[in-house]
Parts: C-alpha cells; structure tokens; sequence
C-alpha cells in the first residue's frame, strides 16, 4: 500500500496513548462495555492480547496524520480498497 501508511508496533507507544486507541476500536466496532463487570477495560486487556498475537494491527496514515486499530481483516480488505481507488 503505497508510502502512505505504516504499521505501528505496539509496544512503541506510551501506555496512556494505546489505551485511548484501544479504547476508541472498542467504540468504534459497538462492543457492549456493560457485559463484563470491567466494561472497557476488559475489552482494552482482550485487544492488548490480540496486539500481542498479530490478530490486530496499529496503522498510521502519513497524510492525514490518523491512527487507527485494525483487524487483519480490515486491513487487507482496506488495502484492496485503496489499490483500486489508485488504479481508478
């Protein structure tokens, strides 16, 4: 995908700063925080596993200087996205 994304490594960032990315993936996707007696913060320990996992990736946009927490899954189908935006 061009030169205008990069994957972030998790452990790069400082504490406080995942946590909000991890948080705002969980409101983001609509998890319900009220099923667990720890709400978001079960939810953000899942991710962090999945982080250590490689089941979630951390993707900076150079551009429009976002960050964003994706699935595997997400991320490859937004990088089809993107190929045939370019070629289009």
């Amino acid at each position: 995908m061009s030169g205008r994304f990069i994957e972030v490594p998790y452990r790069m960032l400082p504490g406080e700063t995942l946590e909000a990315l991890l948080e705002a993936f969980v409101t983001r996707q609509g998890y319900d925080t009220t099923d667990t007696g720890e709400g978001m913060r079960a939810w953000v320990g899942q991710l962090k596993r999945q982080l250590e996992r490689g089941e979630l990736i951390i993707a900076h946009d150079l551009q429009t200087e976002t960050t964003e927490v994706m699935t595997l899954t997400q991320w490859r189908a937004f990088g089809r996205d993107l190929a045939d935006d370019e070629e289009g």
